[in-house]
């Protein structure tokens, strides 16, 4: 019941909320409550009549207990959200009208509420999500060790392969949930050497070759141009980046098309763009794949989700950006900036 009336008081007007300053608030009630008692001292004197008096006086209490309220309801509605969101309720928020600190302190309090909030749904997200990723694979391994040792099904060469790319999509799944908590902690410790770029691309590009075939996938990967810069920066981090890029445009391929990595010059920046003939990635979905957990709506599967997300965090590391932009032919194509000078 108390909060109930709590609650459908706290939409009354709020006289005093244009005044910035809480001091000139408090200020201003006193004047009211003094007011107030001089009016009974003016009738104790002799100079009202008696109703009079009485009549200014609830007058007087009357405005002070209604800018008194218009000053402490945003506290006390912090109060009440602050219980709520103890327990795990995130939705209330203050009304936050008024000009001065307390003000101030209403807008803060959503504003925390909100990152409350999202920070709850992306947990319950991650969870979720971290699930199903997980169950795949094991499935997937269950399956072929139950039919393997009740005889249904023997470890030939074809079928352990099945079993060794679902580990290896476990291990990966691990490696990136690691990486995610490093994120989220904010510990990023980078080892700077200069990198070749043109050497650098072409053990990428190698790798890639070798994964794909493993894969069965039928694609071609070529090096369209590779200006001979260098770039400081983690070898071993930048690595991960494109080796996520190269199998991302690698499984979107259709079969016999080709990857291109391309390398030049822009200003103090390298652009390292890798296309890929796909499906593309449709222009609303370009920011959203870097998301955890995102794939966007491109067929092909196989990845965990992370991949992007943590390119992104990589790149960002280094002073870059990476993003989907417009192809210069049909299919994908994401950039990747990174400073030739040092940070």
């Amino acid at each position: 019941m108390k909060e109930r009336l709590t609650r459908a008081l706290a939409w009354l007007p709020r006289p005093l909320d244009p005044v910035r300053s809480i001091k000139m608030k408090i200020i201003m009630v006193l004047l009211a409550g003094g007011l107030s008692g001089l009016f009974w001292f003016y009738l104790w004197l002799g100079w009202f009549p008696f109703w009079t008096g009485v009549t200014a006086t609830v007058i007087g209490v009357t405005i002070v207990q209604f800018l008194a309220r218009g000053m402490t309801s945003p506290l006390r509605e912090m109060t009440a959200a602050a219980r709520s969101m103890a327990q795990g309720d995130y939705d209330r928020r203050v009304r936050a009208t008024s000009a001065d600190e307390v003000g101030e302190l209403a807008a803060a309090f959503n504003q925390m509420a909100a990152d409350l909030a999202a920070a709850d749904r992306q947990r319950r997200e991650l969870i979720a999500n971290v699930s199903h990723e997980l169950r795949t694979p094991i499935t997937a391994l269950q399956g072929l060790l139950e039919n393997i040792v009740d005889g249904v099904a023997k470890a030939e060469p074809a079928m352990m392969q099945t079993a060794l790319a679902q580990t290896e999509r476990l291990g990966r799944l691990v490696t990136e949930l690691l990486d995610l908590s490093r994120i989220d902690a904010g510990v990023a410790p980078l080892k700077r050497h200069p990198i070749d770029v043109p050497a650098f691309l072409d053990g990428v590009v190698r790798e890639a070759e070798v994964n794909a075939a493993g894969s069965g996938r039928d694609v071609n990967f070529t090096i369209v141009s590779a200006a001979a810069l260098v770039v400081p920066g983690d070898r071993e981090r930048l690595h991960q980046v494109f080796a996520n890029l190269l199998d991302n445009a690698a499984r979107h391929s259709p079969p016999g098309g080709t990857v291109q990595v391309r390398a030049q010059r822009h200003d103090h920046h390298v652009l390292i763009a890798v296309a890929d003939e796909g499906e593309g990635i449709p222009p609303e979905e370009r920011d959203r794949v870097f998301e955890r957990f995102t794939r966007g709506e491109r067929p092909g599967g196989g990845g965990t989700g992370l991949g992007l997300a943590i390119a992104r965090w990589v790149v960002q590391l280094h002073h870059g950006t990476i993003a989907a932009v417009d192809p210069e032919r049909p299919g994908c194509q994401i950039n990747v900036t990174l400073p030739l000078g040092t940070h």
